[in-house]
């Protein structure tokens, strides 16, 4: 019952709550999970540190890195943290989720060894601490205040609102993306939809060259987002999606390039359908190990389409496959050497990741982490990655959740 009148309590503040005053709602909501305290972080932009929003009720508490701690454990599995107790006393880490999106932790405080039913109750009013945090970020800039370690860059700051969730999930299909750097991007993008049986997906790289900022490859990116948006929801097919980007770029300026690569997975079937237009096509990924490299290129850049007509890929998934995609800042990133992180680098990274059973949004964050170290944390070109994991048709026999 504590539970549910949590809930309940925090629903009604919610209506009128600013997210200043959402660290205090939690601690109110405490005493009827029969807990001392409830404690919200939330993650940086970069996904290495979880940042505590703080109110005049809530403990202080102080920044957490991810890798190495339990609140990073919490975080990176996406499922309870518990302590061991000390002298009767025990701290849950508990993630903060809205639908499948990581925003953070929320960190419990009780005087006493908890129950699974109560781990599974503070899990509860997580799910929808983490909703009142997104709804708060769409019309405050608090939060965004908190998650920002330096300042952002006008180009990130455009390109960035136009970006959809980092991880959206369904019973049948996981999709994770990410992009770096963070706060000064140089072109790359990407996008998805899941529309009923089919998955779309995108990924861009818009060449700018002579702006400052790479506000001219921001712009390009942004046009090809808003096209590809634009054909999806009129239910064009691949090719004609393909035609309706260049044709829109191209108006918008002519010297413009972008290389993309697009895709559709029939969920019901598994049968997966590329253009690689100039662009990295990506690799499939089977029972933890690459069976195949999609063909590339098989189209000619965005600006350049009209000189020639484009030729789909086709492959057919089994079950818990995953397509990785990915833009050239990954496999080009180099050391102080001049080592490029390369193909098999990539192969053998993402290999390993899937052999841990990582989550998918957890398996991008570290392969863009690895790039970063490769390169001491300053990369020469953006580094985006976009994976998708196909779990099979739904089981008719099996209620779809």
């Amino acid at each position: 019952m504590g539970a549910l009148e949590a809930v309940r309590q925090l629903i009604r503040q919610g209506y009128r709550a600013r997210p200043e005053d959402l660290a205090d709602m939690a601690m109110q909501a405490a005493p009827l999970l029969g807990v001392q305290a409830l404690v919200i972080y939330v993650v940086d932009h970069q996904q290495r540190t979880l940042l505590p929003l703080t109110g005049d009720r809530s403990p202080a508490g102080k920044p957490e890195p991810i890798d190495g701690t339990l609140a990073g454990r919490a975080y990176s599995t996406v499922s309870p943290t518990l302590s061991r107790p000390d002298d009767g006393e025990q701290v849950l880490w508990v993630p903060l989720l809205d639908g499948s999106e990581r925003m953070g932790v929320l960190q419990v405080f009780a005087d006493r060894p908890l129950t699974d039913q109560e781990v599974a109750d503070c899990a509860t009013v997580a799910a929808l601490v983490g909703e009142l945090v997104v709804t708060g970020d769409l019309y405050s800039d608090t939060i965004e205040r908190l998650r920002r370690r330096e300042p952002m860059r006008l180009a990130a700051e455009m390109l960035r609102a136009q970006l959809p969730p980092l991880t959206f999930a369904t019973s049948r299909t996981v999709i994770a993306g990410i992009l770096e750097p963070c706060y000064d991007v140089g072109g790359d993008a990407f996008d998805y939809a899941v529309n009923g049986e089919t998955a779309h997906l995108a990924l861009f790289d818009a060449v700018g060259h002579g702006s400052a900022g790479g506000m001219r490859a921001v712009v390009l990116a942004c046009i090809a987002i808003a096209a590809y948006r634009n054909a999806r929801r009129a239910a064009m097919d691949l090719t004609a999606t393909y035609h309706h980007l260049d044709n829109a770029v191209r108006e918008h300026d002519r010297t413009g390039l972008i290389t993309a690569v697009l895709a559709e997975l029939d969920q019901h079937t598994g049968i997966l359908r590329v253009i690689s237009a100039g662009h990295p096509s990506g690799i499939v990924l089977r029972r933890g190990r690459v069976v195949t490299v999609l063909p590339t290129p098989t189209a000619l850049p965005v600006t350049l389409g009209d000189r020639r007509p484009p030729v789909i890929v086709q492959e057919v998934l089994e079950p818990g496959d995953q397509i990785l995609l990915y833009t050239d800042g990954i496999i080009e990133a180099r050391d102080r050497d001049g080592d490029a992180f390369g193909i098999d680098r990539l192969i053998s990274f993402a290999e390993r990741a899937l052999s841990e059973s990582l989550p998918a949004a957890e398996t991008a964050r570290r392969l863009v982490h690895a790039i970063l170290k490769h390169q001491d944390d300053c990369l020469q070109d953006d580094a985006t990655v976009l994976l998708l994991q196909w779990q099979g048709p739904v089981n008719p026999e099996m209620p779809v959740s």
